[in-house]
């Protein structure tokens, strides 16, 4: 029968393994590791990622049923515990490193893009009951909070959001919130 790769194969082929490797040396990673190599690991929890695995135990189940495919990739199926051991145990480090490497890789049509990223920034007053009166009484609306948050039109997500009282200005909440260079911001006119 003739050997077809897998999706995950085809995801992990850019992967610049060799500095992989290296990162791994250079943090001792792999150093009395008996059975799950930092590589294996990756991949197990790549997988997991890609896959919406809702935990250790379903990352496991899933690579144990493609355990004959998983050859292919470098990689062997691991126990529940010895992969929890290896994300408690190995430096977080290295996946920062691959991070880096792997964004300066990124091409120029994804670099644009995130040069481009806009947020949006809104607040929303909250009207509460009485119980809150300690922290949210405001003299002219009675009891309320607002919510400052910035949103991501991009992912179609917040990205970042603050609780306060009904009294706080915008603007004071928005000095506060962290600002990302080379992103636009768009702020509604109470900011203003």
């Amino acid at each position: 029968m003739r050997h077809h790769n897998t999706l995950m194969h085809d995801v992990l082929k850019p992967m610049p393994w060799r500095a992989f490797d290296k990162l791994v040396d250079e943090h001792g990673a792999d150093r009395c590791v008996r059975t799950l190599p930092t590589k294996s690991q990756f991949i197990a929890l790549a997988h997991g990622q890609l896959s919406g695995a809702a935990g250790l135990r379903d990352i496991v189940s899933r690579m144990a049923s493609q355990e004959a495919r998983l050859y292919h990739l470098g990689a062997k199926a691991p126990k529940r515990s010895t992969l929890s051991d290896a994300n408690t145990l190995r430096p977080a480090a290295i996946y920062a490193g691959v991070f880096g490497i792997v964004a300066a890789q990124a091409h120029r049509g994804l670099r644009k893009a995130t040069k481009q990223a806009i947020r949006l920034i809104d607040a929303t007053s909250l009207r509460l009951s009485s119980l809150s009166k300690d922290w949210a009484a405001y003299k002219a609306h009675g009891c309320g909070a607002k919510m400052h948050v910035v949103y991501d039109p991009g992912a179609q997500m917040p990205v970042h959001f603050t609780v306060t009282a009904a009294r706080i200005n915008d603007i004071v909440e928005a000095k506060a919130m962290t600002i990302e260079a080379g992103v636009t911001y768009a702020f509604d006119l109470g900011f203003l």
